[in-house]
């Protein structure tokens, strides 16, 4: 296991560290709509053209289902659209939402995310509904890259928040599943672990703190 120095506040990414993530599902949805091609937009570690527009804030969601609509050619109800694209993300096991529980009687707890808000405000928000929580029960302070108009691995989303949060980078393990998004943190100090999407995270229970 890799060492860490003190440390006071986590720094989690959401899809695939937090909940888990089904692209082939999202991706075999969005073609049943006619959404063709629609692998040179999507991956797991970063989205392209107007998915990565909607990340960034740059696009709201009727745009975004306006640029589906376009792709597809045929008539879609949001339902439709919004259904396909929200199977990317799927569920959150128990176990996460304990230990992050425990996580944060010991650590201040932040979530930075390249998503957008539909899987934000349906998917998330439903997967945390049925524990009867929200986001906010786990984490001080959540943030959404559709929100701050920048988006993983470029610096300076890192640096907004270290300096919203008012934290020293070495102070900071960011935990993030996308080998570019560790790197880049790793440049600036913070201390990082690349996450394998099939462990359980309990180690962070036994390291140090400040």
């Amino acid at each position: 296991m890799k060492q860490f120095a003190q440390i006071s506040t986590l720094i989690f990414d959401f899809g695939g560290v937090i909940i888990n993530l089904d692209l082939p599902k999202c991706i075999q949805n969005l073609k049943e709509l006619g959404v063709n091609d629609v692998e040179k937009y999507l991956s797991n570690f970063g989205q392209k053209e107007f998915f990565l527009q909607f990340e960034k804030g740059q696009i709201g969601i009727p745009e975004f289902r306006s640029e589906i609509r376009k792709i597809a050619k045929v008539q879609l109800t949001d339902e439709q659209i919004d259904g396909a694209w929200c199977s990317f993300l799927t569920d959150i096991p128990a176990e996460k939402l304990m230990l992050l529980s425990e996580l944060k009687k010991k650590y201040r707890m932040l979530l930075l995310s390249n998503t957008n808000p539909l899987h934000i405000e349906v998917s998330a928000a439903g997967e945390f509904a049925k524990a009867g929580k929200t986001i906010h029960d786990f984490f001080d302070k959540c943030y959404f890259s559709y929100e701050m108009g920048m988006a993983k691995p470029d610096k300076e989303i890192f640096e907004a928040v270290l300096s919203d949060a008012g934290v020293k980078p070495e102070e900071c393990l960011f935990l993030d599943d996308g080998p570019k998004n560790i790197d880049m943190a790793a440049k600036l100090g913070i201390q990082t672990y690349l996450v394998d999407v099939t462990e359980n995270l309990d180690f962070l229970l036994d390291i140090d703190v400040r």
